[in-house]
């Protein structure tokens, strides 16, 4: 029974740990692209139902050759840079952090294939504690098409290598 108990015990705290930071992902749609986009780019919110903070570390999809965090900022000129995230997009406990249009957003540079409308694609998302999440996410240009968007703004993807 003594080497039961710890084992036990192990198994609770490693299964607290793993609940403390619950994530969910709603409404989440990618833009439909051209035949000849390069890239594309998905929106979401990703709220955090656990009592501990957690981090958007990374994602991957077979649509690109590269899935990037990214965010827009601008420059002393006012020109709008779209750039990756640098460390992550922190998802605090009890909140709901949006991925929008002109904000943060999961990138998909070197597309394999058009995002079609109406089509959907299969991303993984990786948090720092809560681990991979499979998710599909739909083609859908019409939802929200001016969510976001800057207007009259210049965009510069300088740094989008």
């Amino acid at each position: 029974m003594t080497r039961i108990f710890p084992a036990a015990v192990a198994a609770t705290l490693l299964l607290s740990t793993a609940a403390l930071a619950e994530i969910m992902v709603n409404d989440p749609y990618v833009r439909s692209s051209t035949p000849s986009s390069p890239t594309g780019a998905a929106f979401m919110m990703l709220m955090n139902t656990g009592d501990a903070d957690d981090r958007l570390v990374a994602a991957s999809s077979d649509v690109a050759g590269r899935v990037e965090l990214h965010t827009h900022t601008e420059d002393a000129n006012g020109v709008m840079r779209m750039g990756e995230v640098e460390g992550g997009i922190p998802v605090p406990a009890g909140e709901t952090v949006m991925l929008k249009r002109g904000g943060l957003h999961v990138m998909f540079m070197g597309l394999t294939a058009p995002l079609v409308q109406d089509s959907e694609i299969d991303v993984t998302l990786t948090f720092e504690k809560a681990g991979d999440m499979q998710i599909k996410i739909p083609v859908d240009h019409a939802r929200k098409p001016d969510h976001g968007a800057m207007d009259g703004s210049s965009m510069d993807h300088s740094n989008d290598g």
